[in-house]
């Protein structure tokens, strides 16, 4: 009876991109997500999985999830689940329930490779899931709560789990010590700006990565100010480096090569009689003098010093930062893709291929300094922060004035993803950006799963519908 009620589920789907099919009164469901995706999408079709199990899910204090899909995208699969299940609430039920909700995932692996899961690779999920709703928890809570301060709480917690004591650099001391951009920005709010680091220095490390995030906690506009309907939601601004705390804290517990730094950028961009005005101009850590004349295109300028600092104090090789940095970024790539700028070819083709193998898409902008860095041209400063023309590939100027403070002929891999859109999905966080940073370099992770999914170092790339895939294979959840 249980096998021909099965079987009579899984004929009735008929996925067009997904479907689904009630059992037992609704004490089960059976989903199929796309047989097929496009080359711009992930196979794991990661966002469908998201999307099916916050409408399909039974209600209960104690589910299960049972995953069918083949062995390189489980990694992808894993972080899309943790997706639908945020940590940040403060409606008064949950406060009042008693019982806490559990939720079990199981893999059930077919194709290549369908033997059962190593502890070490359940380990790696756990840890890059936690990171995912970590970054997601962090996005989500509101301003009167995740201040520049509590932030950095945050960030001492996860160095306190990793035996690591952050170096940090906060309100008049990052005046003094010439980071006007950080500074500049955030010294109007009741909470101080801050620079923050988290600094990982294994022994036998051959490079230096820093990966720079850009934290507003919360962005008004300044006095170039928000309206009434494009301000809700600012509390997401600090999505960069949500995202690079919930990566560096699953990178380095998962096992980590290279010297690695986590720079984040904290501030309020906020009103008050010490805001900063349209006309000032402001000396940044990389020597180079900016005249404001949008005080709304304030994260570039938190980026610009924590960049330098990264290329001056660390002596970083490469320098990754991530950012939501504008809306147009949206118009550009969309809801799902973030868009990358990048000094590398190699890295931008990393980025796209990173992306389809996490579920954490990525698509590149146009990266072209001596046709698009003149739209910040000033008369009275080494250049403005915002750009003359906003119908000219405004994205891509954004990214590209982040980089000239370490320099357009530095000899390092620079690399900009702007996270604006894909940083949410409706009203709630997605934690972007963790997944995408642990397969982008996962080469430099001791764990096998990291490596896997890794884009770096791969000498052959195996296409989808190549050896082991079958091209109308049933993929359940």
């Amino acid at each position: 009876m249980e096998s021909h009620l099965w079987q009579a589920a899984l004929s009735t789907l008929n996925p067009n991109p997904t479907d689904s099919c009630p059992l037992y009164l609704n004490y089960a469901t059976v989903a199929a997500l796309p047989c097929r995706v496009s080359r711009h999408n992930s196979p794991s079709a990661a966002h469908f999985i998201t999307r099916l199990v916050r409408t399909c899910l039974p209600p209960g204090a104690h589910r299960c999830i049972v995953m069918v899909c083949e062995q390189p995208e489980v990694f992808a699969s894993a972080c899309a689940l943790a997706r639908a299940f945020p940590l940040f609430t403060h409606r008064s039920g949950a406060s009042r329930r008693l019982e806490k909700k559990t939720v079990t995932v199981e893999f059930f692996l077919v194709g290549q490779d369908n033997g059962p899961m190593e502890v070490s690779t359940l380990q790696c999920l756990a840890n890059a899931t936690d990171g995912v709703r970590l970054a997601a928890r962090i996005v989500d809570t509101p301003c009167n709560e995740m201040n520049t301060d509590t932030f950095l709480e945050e960030i001492n917690k996860v160095g306190k789990e990793l035996g690591i004591i952050p170096t940090i650099i906060r309100d008049e001391e990052l005046k003094t010590r010439g980071f006007g951009g950080i500074y500049g920005v955030g010294k109007a709010a009741l909470h101080p700006p801050a620079l923050a680091v988290l600094s990982h220095t294994p022994d036998g490390a051959t490079q230096t990565i820093a990966w720079v995030g850009k934290g507003i906690v919360y962005d008004t506009g300044g006095l170039s100010i928000k309206g009434k309907t494009t301000m809700p939601g600012m509390k997401r601004d600090c999505g960069g480096a949500a995202a690079v705390l919930g990566a560096f804290r699953a990178a380095i517990k998962q096992g980590f090569k290279d010297n690695l730094h986590a720079v984040f950028c904290l501030a309020e961009n906020s009103v008050g009689p010490n805001a900063t005005r349209p006309d000032d101009i402001h000396l940044l850590y990389s020597g180079k003098t900016v005249e404001i004349n949008n005080t709304d295109a304030e994260g570039r300028l938190v980026l610009a010093d924590g960049v330098s600092y990264a290329c001056k104090d660390l002596g970083a090789d490469i320098i990754l930062d991530m950012a939501t940095l504008t809306g147009a970024q949206g118009i550009a790539t969309g809801k799902y893709h973030a868009a990358v700028l990048t000094n590398s070819a190699e890295w931008e083709a990393a980025c796209v291929k990173a992306g389809r193998k996490c579920g954490d898409l990525v698509h590149p902008l146009v990266y072209c300094p001596e046709l698009h860095f003149s739209e910040f041209t000033s008369a009275v400063a080494d250049m403005k922060n915002s750009v003359a023309d906003r119908d000219n590939s405004p994205s891509s100027c954004a990214g590209l004035f982040i980089a000239s403070h370490i320099g357009f002929d530095w000899p390092g891999v620079w690399v900009h993803l702007d996270i604006a859109a894909p940083v949410h999905a409706g009203e709630r966080a997605t934690g972007f950006g963790v997944a995408l940073l642990l397969a982008l370099f996962g080469r430099a992770s001791e764990d096998p799963l990291l490596n896997l999914v890794s884009p770096l170092g791969c000498e052959v790339d195996v296409e989808e519908g190549d050896v082991g895939r079958d091209s109308k294979r049933r993929r359940l959840v």
